[in-house]
């Protein structure tokens, strides 16, 4: 017996049960039996079409490697007026230096202190802060003498690098040393005269982040010590939509990102790189194309 026949009967056997409910078993007719079949029957689906899977996307991995900054950032006008109110409010509510307690008095370690205390309080109280003090102008003098003979005994008269590099001078993008204060990333140029990021197919059965391992030293060489933070990308770039000589569409190419840190060396990238530079995020944007721009410029520090 089909599986319709057994509907078709139990439908009926329905039909008949709620006659006898209702005490009308002999007054329904065949007509009604058939009706009550019909509208009991399910109605036939149509087919569900299918969509056509289309070839699979052609997927690689691209590394952001970027080098912190080495120096802290100029603070802004704004800042500099807050570190300065607050200087003043510490050396208005603190308590006395008890000299007597660290320096012998009279003591050229006592006078290098005091001169160098009198200095910070005319830097967060102003240039004319304490100058009633220095009535005595030859023993001023043999103070600063002192206190200078003693720092050039303990090597303290060193100065200080200055914060613009050689390199930013001589716009040397190659350099590692340039742009203290930014973040640096490094951009290669490929045989297509095209700027990007390190970047490479993955082969089958590995791993995004092996992949992007692989592509960086083989492209950026083995002479620099970079490491790739996490297993997890931070961002994918999809290229335009290309053609093939026929006119049907090929296989759509997804790039994903992976950001790494340089820790030392430097970049020594194989023969098929013809150029690279280490940039900021302002500068990438006039090397790279306005889609590929679109693509990377929100995983980028602004500073």
């Amino acid at each position: 017996m089909s599986r319709g026949s057994i509907f078709q009967i139990s439908s009926s056997v329905y039909c008949q049960r709620k006659a006898m409910s209702t005490g009308s078993l002999w007054s329904i007719s065949r007509p009604a039996i058939r009706t009550c079949r019909r509208t009991m029957a399910t109605q036939v689906s149509e087919p569900v079409l299918q969509p056509q899977k289309g070839p699979k996307p052609v997927l690689s991995t691209a590394v952001i490697l970027n080098r912190s900054p080495t120096i802290t950032r100029t603070p802004t006008m704004f800042e500099r007026a807050y570190y300065s109110y607050q200087a003043r409010l510490r050396r208005a509510l603190s308590n006395p230096f008890p000299y007597d307690f660290y320096f012998k008095p009279g003591s050229i370690l006592e006078t290098r202190f005091t001169m160098e205390e009198q200095k910070r309080e005319r830097r967060a109280f102003g240039p004319t802060f304490g100058k009633q003090d220095d009535y005595d102008k030859e023993k001023a003098a043999a103070n600063r003498a002192a206190a200078q003979q003693l720092a050039e005994q303990e090597g303290e008269s060193e100065e200080m690098m200055p914060r613009v590099h050689s390199s930013d001078e001589a716009r040397d993008y190659k350099s590692l040393d340039r742009k203290g204060k930014r973040n640096l990333y490094l951009l290669l140029k490929d045989t297509n005269d095209a700027w990007r990021f390190p970047q490479g197919n993955v082969e089958k059965g590995e791993l995004l982040h092996q992949a992007a391992q692989r592509d960086m030293h083989a492209e950026c060489g083995e002479y620099m010590d970079a490491w790739i933070v996490s297993r997890n990308p931070i961002g994918h770039y999809k290229p335009p939509m290309t053609l093939s000589p026929k006119g049907k569409p090929l296989p759509e190419q997804v790039t994903f990102f992976f950001k790494a840190h340089i820790m030392q060396g430097q970049c020594r990238p194989a023969e098929t790189i013809k150029d690279f530079a280490w940039l900021t995020k302002q500068e990438i944007e006039s090397y790279v194309d306005k889609h590929y721009w679109d693509g990377i410029k929100d995983i980028l520090s602004d500073h």
